[in-house]
This record gives C-alpha cells, sequence and structure tokens, in this order.
C-alpha cells in the first residue's frame, strides 16, 4: 500500500469517509463539512469531554493501530458515562508520521468507529495531520433530562461503590513486559469498555451522589472525590474486586499487589458514593456493583487493612 505522504491528506479524509459507518439519526451533517451538526435533546443539555491519546502513554506492546483509536474514542465517552451522559459524537484529531503505511490510519479510525458503535454514536468529524503519532478526542453527549453525576457531591456517611474488577489492565501490561501469558488480562489493557449503560442507568436513579471514571486508578479517583467534596473516605481492602487472574500476574512479576491494584488505573470503571438507604434503587436498575467503603469526615482517602489506615495517594500510570 502507498505511504500517507504519497496519498496526500484530502484522499485520506475521503478514504476514511468510506471507512467509517453511515450516520445515525442524532447526526444531521457529519464527516466532511467544517462541523458536525447534530440534533440536540430537548432540556439542552450536552456534555463535552476531550482527552489526548499519545504513542509513548498509550501504546503498549503488541497493541495494534486499531486497538490505539478504539482506545482514544473510550478515554474520552468513559469521561461521558461517569456523568451519565448518552454519547451523541465523536472528533478524532489525528496526528500521524507520513512515512507510516495508509493503512495504520484506516486501522485506527476503524477503531474509533467499532467503539462508536458499541457507545450507540458516530464519528461525526475531525481532523488528520502529519507528526508524531497521538489523537485528540473529543466526545459530546445529552443528559436528556437527567442530573448530571459529578465528583463533587460525596456526602459523610455515604457508601462507596465501583463497578466491575481492578487490576486487570495493569496485569495485562507486566505480562506484556515479563513475557507472561494473560490473554485476558492484555485484553482489558488494549480494548478498555466504558460503562455507558451503567452511567446512564446510576444517573436515572437520581441517588449518586458522586461519581468518577477510574482511568488514573482508584487511588487518583477517591482522591479527587475527597477534594471536590471536601470529605475523606475509609476502603477497604477486602473489599476491592480484585482480578483473580491479575494476582496471579502481578504476583509473578514481583509487583506491590496493593499498590498497583489502587494506583495503576486503566481500568475504566465507574467509583460512585450514594446514601446506603437507596441501594435498592441501583440494585432494581440493574447495575453491578462492588461496596467497597464509607465517606467520612476526613480530608483523604484511607486504604484500611485491619487495623492498619494507610493515605491513598495519586496515581502512577
Amino acid at each position: 500500500m502507498a505511504t500517507l505522504g504519497e496519498i496526500g491528506e484530502r484522499q485520506l479524509v475521503d478514504n476514511i469517509r468510506s471507512i467509517i459507518r453511515p450516520r445515525s439519526k442524532d447526526t444531521v451533517i457529519g464527516p466532511g463539512d467544517d462541523a458536525a451538526v447534530v440534533k440536540g435533546s430537548t432540556d439542552g443539555t450536552v456534555v463535552i469531554s476531550a482527552d489526548v491519546v499519545t504513542k509513548p502513554r498509550h501504546f503498549p506492546k503488541t497493541m495494534t493501530f486499531e486497538q490505539f483509536g478504539w482506545t482514544a474514542a473510550a478515554v474520552n465517552f468513559s469521561d461521558i458515562a461517569s456523568m451519565g451522559a448518552r454519547p451523541l459524537g465523536f472528533l478524532p484529531a489525528v496526528t500521524i508520521p507520513e512515512s507510516e503505511d495508509e493503512s495504520a490510519l484506516y486501522d485506527i479510525m476503524s477503531g474509533i468507529d467499532q467503539c462508536c458503535e458499541l457507545c450507540g454514536t458516530d464519528v461525526v468529524g475531525g481532523d488528520t495531520k502529519f507528526g508524531e503519532l497521538a489523537i485528540a478526542g473529543t466526545a459530546f453527549g445529552t443528559m436528556e433530562g437527567r442530573t448530571p453525576m459529578t465528583r463533587k457531591g460525596a456526602q459523610p456517611g455515604d457508601i462507596v461503590a465501583v463497578t466491575g474488577s481492578l487490576g486487570g489492565p495493569a496485569a495485562g501490561f507486566y505480562a506484556l513486559e515479563n513475557g507472561i501469558d494473560a490473554d485476558d488480562q492484555i485484553f482489558s489493557l488494549m480494548v478498555p469498555v466504558p460503562h455507558v449503560e451503567d452511567g446512564i442507568k446510576m444517573a436515572e436513579t437520581g441517588i449518586v451522589h458522586s461519581c468518577m471514571d477510574l482511568s488514573d486508578g482508584l487511588a487518583n479517583a477517591a482522591c479527587t472525590i475527597c477534594e471536590m467534596s471536601r470529605v475523606g473516605m475509609e476502603i477497604e481492602w477486602e473489599f476491592l474486586p480484585v482480578d483473580e487472574g491479575a494476582r496471579d500476574v502481578l504476583g509473578q512479576c514481583g509487583c506491590d499487589l496493593r499498590d498497583t491494584v489502587t494506583r495503576w488505573g486503566g481500568e475504566y470503571e465507574l467509583l460512585f458514593t450514594f446514601d446506603r438507604k437507596d441501594i435498592q434503587k441501583l440494585y432494581d436498575a440493574g447495575i453491578a456493583f462492588s461496596i467497597i467503603g464509607l465517606v467520612t469526615n476526613d480530608k483523604c482517602p484511607m486504604l484500611c487493612e485491619g487495623e492498619t489506615r494507610t493515605e491513598m495517594k495519586n496515581g502512577i500510570y
């Protein structure tokens, strides 16, 4: 195949438009114009998020260009999910070396489009330039009348809970670095799944006081919610839903299990708090989660194991 430089930017854009899926009913004007036009919600509440993925930080060993594209979309949709919004569209701005084969860009866009499809939306525009490999994405969504879940509503006495399991992506990374067979954990690292439906369901219950995704780790999210809400947390180590395969892999790699599970990140799970009297509403909504602690009157999150309490610190990923 030809190189990107040989194809040229305009032809590349035309080629990309033939790769991504047709527009959905929400897209009035899609790729190809100066800006995208999408249908708005009746309450006028639109949620917008932007994030960047780069080769040095987000392209581990054996990752494909398709998975890199998927990840670029997923990190943005995860932020949309943590607010409780339904995605409406995604705009990627891709920089890529002109020496790369043209298939690299097409694979990136295919991965982005597949993640958009999972999240029920489309690529509605974007940009491409030659340069170091990176993707700056912008995702936007609608609250559809729901109240956005934020980082600053946690209240003393709230239950602290988290969706999914922890430690899988970290184990996948260290498995690759050490030549260990850990297919499930490596896949969780390469293809993170944003919890869009869970976020919508949680917001619909109206009982979640605070919420944040775990892209930068459990400890980072806990620290951020505590700082924004002016509260503390007591998180019980034995309650954390640690991926069983991750325990074995991290042990083989000589990693500190507690530090890695709580600070590495990459899960894109949701950490949230709510009043214990409302727990049945979450169960009725069909949300799977683990209770991991309580919100306190302290000023920071503490990781508790027996009589030992250790202040949780920001992430290491």
